[in-house]
C-alpha cells in the first residue's frame, strides 16, 4: 500500500481528457529548477536540479509515458542532467512553447487530450490551456496557478516534477507496481 494519496477526483483527471496520457511536458525553469539563475564569475550560469525530480521523470516512462523537457536556454549541464536521466526528449532554445509542442504531438501521434503539462509562468500557458491535465508548482505565476487542474504542494526544483510524475503514475494505475518492484528489489536491481 503507497503511503501517498490523491483525491479519486484528481486522478481521474490527470487521466487526460478521456485518453490516456501519452506525454508529459516538462517546462525546465521555474519547475525543474527553482527559476533562479545563478552566474558565476565568468558569466557562466549555473542551476540545481532535485534528485526526486529525477527519478520522477526517469519513471514515467515505464508507464509508458514519454517525459518531454522544454528548456528557454542550451548548455551543457542541462544536455548531461537529460542524458544522465534518459530523457530522449529535450526541446532547446525554446521561446514558444506551442510552436514547440505542436510538432512533437504530431510526430508521437498525440491529441492534446493525451497531454500533462506542468509550467510555472506566462509562456506556459499555451501549453497548460490545451492539455489534458495541466499542473504548476507552487509559486507558480497566478494566471498559470488559475489555468492549472492542480498546484504542487512541493515547490519548483524542490519536488514539484517528482509529485506531477507521481500523480501521472497513479493515475496510469502504475504507481504501487513500480513502487513494490522498487523495495522488494536488492538494491543493484531496481529498476
Amino acid at each position: 500500500m503507497a503511503a501517498l494519496d490523491f483525491p479519486p477526483e484528481l486522478l481521474v483527471k490527470a487521466q487526460g481528457s478521456g485518453l490516456a496520457v501519452k506525454l508529459a511536458l516538462f517546462s525546465v525553469d521555474g519547475v525543474l529548477t527553482d527559476g533562479r539563475l545563478h552566474v558565476d564569475a565568468n558569466g557562466e550560469a549555473m542551476t540545481t536540479f532535485s534528485l526526486q525530480d529525477g527519478q520522477g521523470l526517469a519513471l514515467l516512462p515505464q508507464a509508458g509515458i514519454t517525459p518531454v523537457l522544454l528548456c528557454r536556454r542550451d548548455s551543457p549541464g542541462l544536455r548531461r542532467l537529460a542524458a544522465h536521466l534518459g530523457v530522449a526528449r529535450v526541446l532547446y532554445g525554446v521561446d514558444d512553447t506551442l510552436a514547440a509542442a505542436t510538432p512533437l504531438l504530431a510526430e508521437c501521434g498525440a491529441q492534446w487530450g493525451e497531454v500533462a503539462a506542468i509550467g510555472s509562468d506566462w509562456p506556459d500557458l499555451p501549453l497548460l490551456s490545451r492539455a489534458g491535465f495541466a499542473c504548476a508548482p507552487a509559486g507558480a505565476h497566478a494566471e498559470v496557478r488559475g489555468v492549472a487542474h492542480h498546484v504542487t504542494a512541493a515547490p519548483a526544483g524542490c519536488g514539484a516534477a517528482r509529485e506531477f510524475c507521481d500523480l501521472l503514475l497513479m493515475a496510469a494505475g502504475r504507481y504501487e507496481r513500480l513502487l513494490h518492484a522498487h523495495h522488494d528489489a536488492p538494491h543493484g536491481d531496481r529498476p
